[in-house]
């Protein structure tokens, strides 16, 4: 490949955040002018829809792939195996928030990538992959994943609560509880075991162990997900972390350390995110770069973050990950054991599952 930037093995590393080396914004931009001045082949984009049998459900998968037109292009990194780069996208969206990430590392340095959605995101009932009308409908129900092709959680199967508890930094949070007895409640519980398998035969399918070495990236959401995955599949080499959080635990104690407080968030619960959630960073932002004097546009900051929303919308914007991202123990315990009811599992099985969530947001 051409330009400055080659594969080397980098040396182990035995720094602390007092050692990091502090590069200077000018390097940075120069470095990312001269990424963006390599040549670039247009890569082959390709969907790829598989289905994962986990908890005693069928869950069907969407990815996306990118890669050099010619497979014999793919790069070789300095272990002598092809480089693979799994992605996993943010707290709101699917496979196509990353798109500009996967084309960037497919048609600049000539990598195989997988963009991966997380199970229910993939809106299997539209060929453009895009999220119809708004997230909360003018009749009080709400969007909902789909886990399944052809089956869809009807409103029957949930209550809309308004949560008022964290409304300082989030506003009124609408949520979908799930009822008892449904199908709905049985999917949120079983979903961080199929997050898990989603990512594993994902990486399986396309980056056979002897033939890649996978680095993986997790945009926020998608970080401690990520980092999971990193022991739980043999062949991933490194965390490319361009931007993203943590272990749960990590995660957990960060927010903490910064005064947040701790999230209780229920397992039966969908997170149905609104403009809301535009506006909590758009606040801030606003404040650090204008300081009180933001507040005398008000009006304006609201309707760029109105109109940021109607760009938006037709991503998922629902999520059910908290109990891993944020390692909300009480959460993953309640939906290990009911997964383990509905299998109707013996009490040393349920303790084993029961360990296998809380492990999802730590090393192992």
């Amino acid at each position: 490949m051409d330009g400055a930037i080659g594969n080397e093995r980098p040396p182990q590393s035995h720094t602390t955040v007092d050692t990091f080396t502090v590069v200077p914004r000018d390097d940075v931009v120069r470095v990312a002018t001269e990424v963006l001045a390599r040549s670039s082949v247009e890569p082959t984009v390709a969907e790829d829809i598989f289905t994962v049998d986990v908890a005693g459900m069928a869950w069907d998968i969407g990815a996306i792939t990118y890669e050099p037109s010619d497979p014999s292009n793919i790069a070789v990194g300095a272990d002598g195996k092809r480089v693979g780069i799994f992605l996993l996208h943010g707290g709101a969206g699917d496979y196509k928030t990353m798109d500009s990430r996967a084309r960037l590392l497919a048609s600049k340095f000539g990598y195989r990538v997988v963009s991966g959605t997380f199970p229910g995101r993939f809106y299997f009932d539209d060929p453009s992959r895009d999220w119809p009308g708004d997230t909360i409908n003018d009749d009080g129900t709400v969007r909902t994943p789909i886990w399944k092709r052809g089956e869809h959680i009807t409103p029957d199967q949930y209550d809309v609560v308004t949560d008022e508890s964290m409304r300082q930094r989030y506003g009124r949070r609408t949520v979908a509880r799930a009822k008892p007895g449904t199908v709905f409640i049985d999917r949120l519980a079983a979903s961080p075991l199929a997050m898990e398998m989603a990512c594993r035969v994902a990486m399986e399918r396309h980056f056979p162990p002897d033939e890649y070495s996978i680095y993986v990236h997790g945009h926020s959401t998608g970080g401690p997900l990520q980092f999971m995955m990193s022991q739980r599949v043999p062949n991933i080499e490194g965390v490319l972390a361009i931007e993203n959080s943590a272990f749960g635990y990590i995660n957990q104690a960060k927010h903490r350390w910064a005064g947040s407080p701790e999230r209780t968030d229920r397992f039966d619960e969908l997170y149905i995110r609104t403009w809301r959630d535009i506006a909590r960073y758009a606040g801030a932002e606003a404040l650090g770069r204008d300081g009180g004097d933001a507040l005398n546009r008000l009006p304006w900051l609201m309707e760029d973050v109105l109109d940021s929303w109607n760009d938006e919308r037709n991503r998922p914007q629902f999520k059910a990950e908290y109990l891993v991202t944020w390692n909300i123990v009480s959460a993953l315990d309640e939906a290990a054991r009911h997964t383990a009811s509905r299998l109707g599992l013996e009490a040393t099985a349920t303790e084993e599952l029961v360990a296998r969530y809380l492990g999802m947001t730590h090393e192992l």
